[in-house]
């Protein structure tokens, strides 16, 4: 047996790494089971060679380049790396660096609860701030708005060929109603654009960059839907829904004697249903842009909806007639697609799609244009004429 065989493998701790000129001397067998001896493998680590794997700056072991029988203690030794120039490779990549803050971070306000509290304290006050400036312009017009506020129920008596007054049955009804909550009223809807902004400003600190883009819509769109229920309200369901009631005990010796309070009531009760009810669409968007539910899903289940609508509004309709029905609830699905169409647009705005807008324009311009003719027609030639309430047109 020769010297060589004798001295046996040499250890790792004794080897030298090649030069970056030199060529690899001895390479490392793939499958250490296939040899009864292990070779070590001081081949020079290039960039070409590592073209399709993760570098990430640091050393590591390889579990096959110790040599059988060698101590644990012993540590593999590693070549030094061979610059991007000589290798022929491209440049590894540098030692990774910390991320720096995802970009929908960027901008989001970061409170403790005190200071959550804080701001809820400051908004509130704010909004209240709003509800009491239209407050006071409120009462400077007070007796012109009870006067708009009492029209609907002088002209329903009228036209029953009642007295067309309100009754006072104690000393401070006239007060309390026409100086107090009136004001309030009108004050709750002039106040409304503010208080939603002072919502939004509470909301939006929470809110990545992307999502308060949505701010001015929003306010915009919740606050002209709890206006429009409000005067689909006084000037369509409330006249039509009180003069159903006042007439039903017209011919059994039934006469109306109104109190104001409990007209005002009613007036609020009704205004404010409506109002809230007209807020579908914005609550149907919202659903969608919380990916609760899709567009899909609601135009599928559009049946179970229109269910509902039709028990609600029997809820807030203040008669129990089939036509009173209808007022209510006809709006309400109406809007309740108009909420899916929103739906379907921030959809399609999520898929980089967009809305044949310029087809749909014509259609309802067509649509509209029949309808301006048909009008035109009927007041021309047949004796109708347009009034300011519904339903618009009368013979």
């Amino acid at each position: 047996m020769s010297s060589e065989e004798q001295k046996g493998p040499v250890p790792a701790s004794e080897l030298v790494p090649v030069e970056p000129e030199s060529t690899p001397v001895v390479k490392t067998d793939e499958d250490p089971s296939a040899s009864e001896t292990t070779h070590v493998s001081h081949e020079q680590t290039t960039d070409a060679d590592h073209d399709s794997h993760y570098y990430d700056g640091y050393t590591y072991d390889d579990p096959y380049s110790q040599v059988d029988n060698v101590p644990a203690t012993t540590t593999a030794v590693t070549a030094p790396l061979v610059p991007a120039s000589s290798g022929g490779g491209t440049t590894p990549p540098p030692a990774s660096t910390p991320d720096e803050e995802d970009e929908e971070d960027d901008g989001m306000l970061r409170m403790s609860f005190l200071e959550h509290l804080e701001e809820l304290r400051s908004r509130l006050i704010k909004a209240l701030g709003g509800v009491a400036v239209a407050f006071l312009l409120s009462m400077i017009f007070a007796n012109e708005i009870w006067k708009a506020i009492s029209d609907p129920a002088a002209e329903a008596l009228a036209r029953l060929g009642y007295p067309p007054t309100l009754k006072q049955l104690s000393p401070t009804d006239a007060f309390t109603v026409i100086w107090m909550k009136v004001p309030l009223l009108t004050a709750t809807f002039l106040s409304s654009p503010w208080i939603l902004f002072q919502v939004w400003s509470f909301i939006s600190p929470g809110l990545y960059k992307k999502e308060r883009r949505f701010a001015a819509p929003f306010i915009i769109c919740t606050a002209g839907l709890f206006v429009m229920g409000g005067l689909f309200a006084y000037f369509v369901a409330f006249r039509f829904g009180l003069e159903f009631l006042l007439g039903m005990g017209k011919d059994i010796n039934v006469e109306p004697a109104i109190n104001l309070v409990d007209y005002f009531d009613l007036f609020v009760n009704v205004s404010l249903g409506i109002g809230l009810v007209f807020e579908m669409p914005v609550a149907v968007f919202f659903l969608t842009f919380l990916r609760i539910t899709t567009a899909k899903f609601l135009l599928a289940n559009s049946r179970y909806a229109i269910l509902i609508i039709v028990i609600l509004a029997a809820v807030v309709t203040p008669t129990p007639d089939i036509f009173n029905l209808m007022i209510f609830s006809v709006p309400m699905v109406f809007l309740y697609f108009v909420g899916v169409f929103a739906s379907y647009l921030l959809e399609l705005r999520r898929n980089d799609e967009s809305f044949p807008w310029a087809s749909v324009l014509v259609i309802v311009a067509s649509l509209a244009a029949v309808v301006a003719g048909l009008m035109f027609v009927a007041v021309t030639r047949y004796g109708y004429k347009l009034v300011p309430t519904w339903p618009f047109l009368l013979r």
